[in-house]
This record gives C-alpha cells, structure tokens and sequence, in this order.
C-alpha cells in the first residue's frame, strides 16, 4: 500500500462491504502516525506495467481533518482491463477512418500543390518576365518625367503651409489685442458693480437704522393733520375766535310787560 508513493502499510482482507454487498470492501494496515485525510482518495493501480496491482493513497489536503483508526478513505473505481482493451479497440478503429481520411485529404493537397507548382511555372516563364521587365521599365521612366512636377508641387505646398502659420500666428496677435482691452472694460465694470453693491448695503444700513426716526415723523405729520382738520372746523364754525379772545354773552329775549 502506497500513500504519496511511500509505503506505509499493507492489505489485511479483502471482502465484499456488509453495508452494500455490490462494493469490495478493503482493509487495510496503516503505520502509526501516515498524514491520511478526509482529502485523500484511494484506488487500484500499477506501479509500473510489469509490476502487480498495488494500492495508492493520495496526500489529499494538509488543511483537511486526519482520518483515525476505523475510518473509511474514499475510493476512485479503475478502469478493469476489459474496458481499457475496449477502448483502445474504439480508438484504433477510429484511428483507421482517420487514417484514410487523412490520406484523401492528402491526395488532394498533393494535386493542388501540383497544380500551384505549374501556375507558378507559367507565371515566372521568360514571356511573363518579360512583361513584367517591361512595366517596371515603364514606371520607372513615368517616376523620371514626374519627379520634377512632384517636387515643384512640393515647394509650392511648403510655402503654403507656411503663409498659413503666419495668417495663424496673425490673427492669434490680433485676437489678443482684441481680448485685452475687453478684459480690461470688464474688469472695471466688476468693480464699478461692486462698489454700487457695497453702496446699497450702506444704504440699506443707515434706512434700517433710521426705521423709528421715519415712523416718528410720520406720526407727527399725521397728528398735525388731525389738529389742522380740528383748526378748520374750528374756524368755520366760530370765524370770530380769529378777532376775539373769549365769545361774545348771548342775547337775552326781552320780555312783554
């Protein structure tokens, strides 16, 4: 019995399991103190091909709760024999259609490679050649009549590009001196509001602290009104009062004897 690849014990019995008579139930002889844990997974393998069967226990997790004595390591089924020679038969029959598929397909990249093979052939033939020496000929002798309207096209370019810097670099001048003297209006303009703000808090200051002075006045002014309103019913009623000092006595009535 091997846990990590070490040998740590050995197989006791081996015996159908009295909880489910369809699993074998395995036991086993561990040494004192293997790390076995609730991570490790046992299963029936070979060491080697030529070797016997043998039972491997893997190292599972240092984190995962030890496994005491009594206590059951999950198991991984093997594949038998059987099953491996059925599925290397499936394999090699399927690497057989592979196979011959392969070698179609093979076939018929053999004939397009022959066929590419002979279009090249054709293309790099002396005729073709030839025609091709002739177009270069050709172009190179159009680069030579060009050559000298191109570069004449390119100075006068050139010298566009830099009257346009010097229009830019203009008018960037003129913008500025445009923007200062704005600036400058506005500037004053933000202090003369400041100063009319600053005067209408003042004025606000000395009408608040001149409320009871106002409403005093206008109580005078009022009680004047009364004593003109009282005057002039006065007057109309005893004009004399303006001439005399204190009323005239009434009249008596004389009386019949």
């Amino acid at each position: 019995m091997l846990f990590g690849g070490i040998n740590v014990g050995r197989v006791k019995a081996v015996q159908p399991w009295a909880s489910d008579p369809t699993k074998i139930e395995i036991l086993l002889d561990v040494k004192k103190n293997t790390p076995l844990n609730e991570k490790s997974v046992a299963k029936l393998g070979m060491v080697s091909v030529m070797s016997e069967a043998a039972l491997s226990i893997t190292t599972g997790s240092n984190d995962a709760k030890r496994l005491g004595p009594g206590s059951s390591i999950p198991s991984q089924e093997s594949p038998s024999l059987d099953e491996i020679a059925g599925k290397m038969a499936t394999v090699a029959d399927n690497a057989n259609g592979l196979i011959t598929q392969t070698r179609g397909e093979l076939e018929g990249i053999t004939s397009d490679t022959r066929s590419l093979l002979a279009n090249l052939n054709t293309v790099t033939g002396k005729s073709n050649q030839q025609k091709l020496q002739a177009i270069l000929d050709n172009v190179n002798g159009m680069l030579a009549t060009e050559r000298p309207k191109i570069d004449r096209l390119t100075d006068r370019v050139n010298t566009l590009a830099e009257h346009a810097d010097a229009t830019v670099q203009n008018v960037n001048g003129t913008v500025t001196d445009v923007r200062e003297p704005l600036r400058k209006d506005l500037t004053e303009l933000q202090s003369t509001l400041q100063q009319a703000k600053a005067l209408l808090a003042d004025m606000q200051v000395v009408v608040r602290a001149n409320d009871y002075k106002i409403d005093d006045t206008v109580e005078n002014l009022r009680t004047a009104t009364d004593n003109l309103d009282q005057l002039t019913d006065s007057l109309k009623q005893r004009p004399w009062s303006l001439i005399r000092v204190k009323q005239p006595k009434e009249r008596t009535i004389p009386q019949q004897k």
